[in-house]
């Protein structure tokens, strides 16, 4: 297959393209075409976020197996995890994964971006960062120091606050924990309440915050349904997009630059399968090489979890809600006439962030509390009373890779995450466990406990414990890395985000963190593309 290939006069031009409309690429869209100066096209693969579930916060447990607006990856067999498949849900609609994700707001911990400038990223420290998450922020607290109001992207207190989620505080607290108002201000540490990307009950995705005010501009043009097949090359500088449309193939000129926005798993596919990537791997499939970077798809990371659930001694829970015909029907009517109740709640409600050696400098452990219960997310909920909490190493050190298997660019990439494939990740896992058992035993949460369902008192050493991570080990949906930016020889972005080696092509999107935050990862990638833009209007000057 031949990477570099003309464009016909007939193809139409744009000053900029777009590929992929998720998180960073609403966020692109909206800001490029925002003075009216340069026109824009936005390619999303999958349909117009229309699925009514994307709009109800508590809607990303149906989506999760969604296919019409879910990738559904699967990883490899993970070799620490009993070989077991990691099943990773992206999303594939307008919006991206921040229409389909659980909502959470937490930007990470100062430290996380000064290590990157620490690296060698110039200008992504926490002073240089602070003010992109500002001005992306439409805060419901105001405006302070840390935070920001009158962005596109609604920032919202947790509206439930159910017994469960305060008793689970309390019990932290109890422990030793300090109290936290605000895991995105002064510091992480501690026990609070999450915020999340909602308002007035409803999701806050990029499509609707950043996206639905921008499509009524002229210069703007969105193609839904729209697979990006590959970035076309002129020597080595990008200069447009050959994108499917059912079956139809198409194209498209990019007169200054095309962006890859397509996430941590299709912007590095998008780039092999364009001829940039390792060249054994693209030669093995038939793809001309236009340059050997073997970065591409290289140092993947993710978050993995793993959960502790326990039995719940009332009825208090939203399975005594999902599970008893009258009062899930209430449920929904409160929600379609009050935007309030057990639909408003994102994926987690109370949280948690702990250090397991007190050595430390800052926390290595996030604590998501649910108070729900399944035995795999996603999937129905338990039949008795039960609620969740789940432990989440922040910076893991293993590291996987993402490889095509083939030219076709709709046969999914090959997922290798390794999880747990170095012995500090097994030991935070253990420990971890072993501290957030602690507060689910704490005298706050006694009156609400029967007894630990999950692994349950039959798993109580360390052995055992890392025993049952391998077993129940899953993600918590944070890819990231596979394009990431910096200055050594794998590195595949520079500091402007501009694909090292050659002109006319940016990524914008998770996959240029050089390393994990210790957090959720939608907020970080928002910041990532309203800084991207302004340096890509700098550039256009």
């Amino acid at each position: 297959m031949n990477a570099n290939s003309s464009l016909a006069p007939s193809d139409p031009e744009f000053d900029y393209i777009i590929v992929g409309a998720g998180s960073a690429g609403c966020v692109l869209a909206n800001r490029l075409s925002a003075n009216g100066k340069h026109s824009v096209l936005l390619l999303e693969a999958g349909p117009k976020d229309s699925n009514i579930w994307i709009h109800v916060p508590l809607g990303y447990g149906k989506l999760f197996k969604e296919k019409t607006v879910n990738w559904m990856y699967q990883t490899e067999p993970e070799p620490e995890l009993k070989g077991r498949q990691v099943f990773q849900p992206r999303g594939k609609t307008l919006g991206g994964s921040s229409s389909i994700n659980g909502l959470l707001y937490v930007r990470g911990q100062h430290e996380d971006y000064d290590r990157w400038r620490q690296r060698g990223n110039a200008g992504w420290g926490y002073d240089d960062v602070l003010p992109y998450f500002k001005k992306a922020e439409n805060q419901t607290r105001g405006a302070d120091q840390y935070h920001g109001t009158g962005g596109p992207l609604p920032v919202s207190n947790m509206v439930v606050t159910d017994p469960l989620s305060k008793a689970f505080m309390d019990a932290a607290v109890e422990t030793g924990l300090p109290y936290n108002p605000d895991f995105n201000g002064a510091t992480q540490e501690g026990v609070g309440l999450f915020q999340t990307t909602t308002r007035n009950g409803r999701r806050a995705s990029t499509a609707v915050a950043y996206l639905g005010p921008a499509q009524t501009r002229g210069n703007l043009k969105v193609e839904t349904s729209a697979l990006g097949q590959r970035v076309l090359f002129e020597g080595r500088r990008a200069v447009g997009v050959e994108y499917g449309q059912g079956a139809t193939v198409r194209r498209a000129r990019a007169r200054k630059e095309v962006v890859l926005s397509s996430g941590a798993y299709n912007s590095p596919q998008l780039l092999q399968l364009s001829g940039v990537g390792p060249a054994d791997l693209l030669r093995k499939h038939g793809i001309d090489v236009v340059l050997d970077a073997q970065g591409v798809g290289h140092d993947l990371q993710d978050h993995m979890q793993v959960r502790i659930v326990m039995r719940c001694s009332q009825k208090i829970t939203l399975n005594d809600t999902v599970n008893n015909p009258l009062r899930r029907t209430l449920a929904g009517a409160r929600y379609a006439l009050f935007r309030k109740g057990w639909l408003t709640i994102a994926a987690g409600t109370a949280g948690a962030f702990f250090k397991t050696n007190p050595r430390l400098a800052s926390p290595d452990i996030q604590v998501h509390f649910l108070p729900f219960s399944t035995d795999k997310m996603g999937e129905r909920l338990h039949d008795f009373s039960g609620f969740t909490a789940s432990v989440c190493q922040l910076r893991p050190e293993s590291r996987g890779s993402l490889r095509i298997r083939s030219a076709d660019p709709t046969v999914p990439p090959e997922i290798r995450i390794n999880y747990m494939s170095t012995e500090t990740d097994r030991t935070t896992n253990v420990e971890g466990l072993k501290i957030l058992r602690r507060i689910l035993n704490a005298p706050a949460l006694k009156p609400f406990v029967v007894s630990e369902y999950d692994p349950g008192t039959k798993v109580s050493t360390d052995a055992e414990l890392l025993d049952y991570c391998r077993e129940r080990g899953s993600t918590i949906y944070h890819p990231t890395s596979t394009c990431r930016m910096g200055n050594d020889a794998l590195a595949v972005v520079d500091q402007r985000l501009k694909v090292r080696g050659l002109d006319g092509l940016r990524i914008v999107d998770g996959s240029i963190m050089p390393d994990l935050v210790s957090g959720n990862t939608n907020a970080p990638i928002i910041m990532i593309a309203e800084k991207a833009s302004d340096m890509i209007l700098e550039d256009a000057r």
